[in-house]
Parts: C-alpha cells; sequence; structure tokens
C-alpha cells in the first residue's frame, strides 16, 4: 500500500510537538505497519489542496491530513470523487470534524487508525461552488470566522472575548431560503448547513446532523436581541440550539439562499465573498475515510 502523509506545522496551540516531532512519528509508524508512503509538510495556506491533487494523481490508495479542520477540508476537497481514501490526525484548535468522528487525540494511534482504519464513506457537502465536510454558512458565524482569519488565529480567551463584543453589536441581515420543501424570507443570526453536529471545541449547531444519512441538516437561528443572544448562548453547548424558540431546523438535500447584496459565507471555517444567490446540495456517501470500525 502506498499512502501519503501531509503535515500542516502551525496547525493547533499545542506547540510541545515540534514539525521535526511530528514527522519522525509519521516515518516511524509508516516503518512499523510495513508500509510505504510520503511525509510532506505544508510550507503555507493551500498548499496541503497541491499536494493532496499529486498524491491522488499518483493514485496512492490513502491520504492522511495532520492538522485542523481547514487542513482536512484542504486535503479532502481534492480526494473527494477520486475513490482515495483518507485519514485525519487532529492537531487543530477547534476540531470539530474530527471530534464528530471519534478520532483518537494520540497522533501514534491516530495515525495507525489513518492508514489501516475500516472505511466509512460519509457525505459532502457543497455550499456556493465549495466542498465542505463539517459546517458551512452565513450571518455570525462567517462573520466571526473572516474576523479571526484575518487575525491569523488567536487564543481561547481574545476569541471568548471577541465573540462577546461582537455577539452585542452584529446586525442580523434578511435571507430568503428556497428547499425541496419550501420558501421563506426571514432575518435570521446564523444560517447553518451541517454534515455534522458542532462547529468544534463541542459547540453543536446541528444537534441532529449525521455525516452518512444523505441529508444536510439547515439550522436557522433568529434575529434575537443582544440580550437574548446572551441568554440563549449555552445552548451551543448544552445540545439544545434545536429547542431555541424560533429556530428552524429542517433535513435536506438542496438549498438556496439570496439576500440583497453579496453573501458573506463560510466553509469549515474558511471565508469567501459570494454573490447575492447561493446554492447548496450534498453528495451522499462520496468519501472515504479510514476509521476506527464502530
Amino acid at each position: 500500500m502506498q499512502v501519503g502523509i501531509i503535515i500542516n506545522p502551525i496547525a493547533g496551540t499545542n506547540t510541545h510537538r515540534t514539525v521535526d516531532a511530528r514527522v519522525k512519528l509519521a516515518r516511524t509508524v509508516l516503518s512499523n505497519k510495513g508500509i510505504e508512503g510520503q511525509v510532506i509538510v505544508t510550507d503555507g495556506p493551500g498548499h496541503a489542496r497541491s499536494i493532496a491533487r499529486e498524491l491522488v494523481e499518483q493514485s496512492v490508495e490513502t491520504v492522511v491530513a495532520w492538522g485542523g479542520d481547514g487542513t482536512f477540508n484542504e486535503v479532502a476537497s481534492q480526494v473527494a470523487f477520486s475513490g482515495t481514501a483518507i485519514g485525519l490526525v487532529p492537531a487543530g484548535s477547534g476540531n470539530g470534524f474530527a471530534r464528530e468522528l471519534l478520532v483518537d487525540w494520540e497522533p501514534s494511534l491516530a495515525l495507525e487508525i489513518a492508514l489501516c482504519g475500516d472505511i466509512q464513506w460519509i457525505d459532502i457537502g457543497e455550499f456556493g461552488g465549495r466542498l465542505f465536510f463539517n459546517v458551512a454558512g452565513v450571518g455570525f458565524d462567517a462573520h466571526m470566522a473572516t474576523m479571526f482569519n484575518a487575525k491569523n488565529g488567536c487564543g481561547s480567551f481574545q476569541y471568548f472575548m471577541t465573540t462577546l463584543r461582537e455577539l452585542a453589536i452584529y446586525k442580523p441581515k434578511c435571507y430568503t431560503l428556497k428547499s425541496d420543501q419550501t420558501i421563506m424570507t426571514k432575518r435570521a443570526l446564523v444560517i447553518a448547513v451541517a454534515n455534522t453536529r458542532q462547529y468544534g471545541n463541542r459547540a453543536i449547531i446541528a444537534p441532529m446532523a449525521r455525516p452518512d444519512d444523505g441529508l444536510l441538516e439547515l439550522v436557522v437561528l433568529p434575529a434575537l436581541s443582544p440580550l437574548s443572544r446572551f441568554w440563549h448562548a449555552p445552548r451551543l453547548f448544552t445540545g439544545s440550539v434545536h429547542r431555541l424558540p424560533d429556530a428552524w431546523i429542517r433535513s435536506l438535500r438542496t438549498l438556496e439562499i439570496s439576500a440583497d447584496c453579496p453573501l458573506s459565507f463560510h466553509v469549515d471555517g474558511e471565508c469567501f465573498i459570494g454573490p447575492r444567490h447561493l446554492s447548496v446540495k450534498v453528495h451522499p456517501r462520496a468519501l472515504p475515510i479510514r476509521t476506527l470500525k464502530r
């Protein structure tokens, strides 16, 4: 079996494990398993994407993404629809996708599963023409992702304080939503489309979402007053967002989102400026990922 291991050297806030140590561990696990493979370290944004594309063109059996949700998205977007399997070693700050798939946090164990685990086929979402594997959306979450990406990340305390400040002053926009079931115009704080339950750090935006059911979960949070936003914010961490008054939640395969201005949106935390109309759809069971047998 031939594989490729792609390492993001700056993923996460835990710096005790150096890049050299990660590379050494990857090569040790490959050797112990008798697997032929390449270990490649990224040198900046977008590099994981191009590496993964080259590995797929070489017809490797598995590509491993060692990093956070952004690294996984870069790699998986190139592995998708190719038949090549993907594995994951979590090293980011939020690691929402890894948490949902119950990936082991110990790198050596995660590597073994990423290389030799059983194949599970999961769905892929597409939002504004870009693939996502965890959560995408418009509104407050896209606004916050844009802010923190511009700052190249920050510590947990700064993230928390900035979120509180922006939650108090953010002005929700009006959106028109059209699915295969209904059409609705609504002023909303968040419009999230989820393949799995959480953003990361156990912030659960879509409690009913499942990555292999052939559906996406739409979660529309109403334009609450600033005080109500603070009051209901803990619901993200208790798994009760769906019980928020006037929240609108649906399972769907397609969705159209439009507004009267260009839409800022995110896919797995990566931010873009789109047109005034965005299309969303699901690709059922389109990505083979190596996991523990369930």
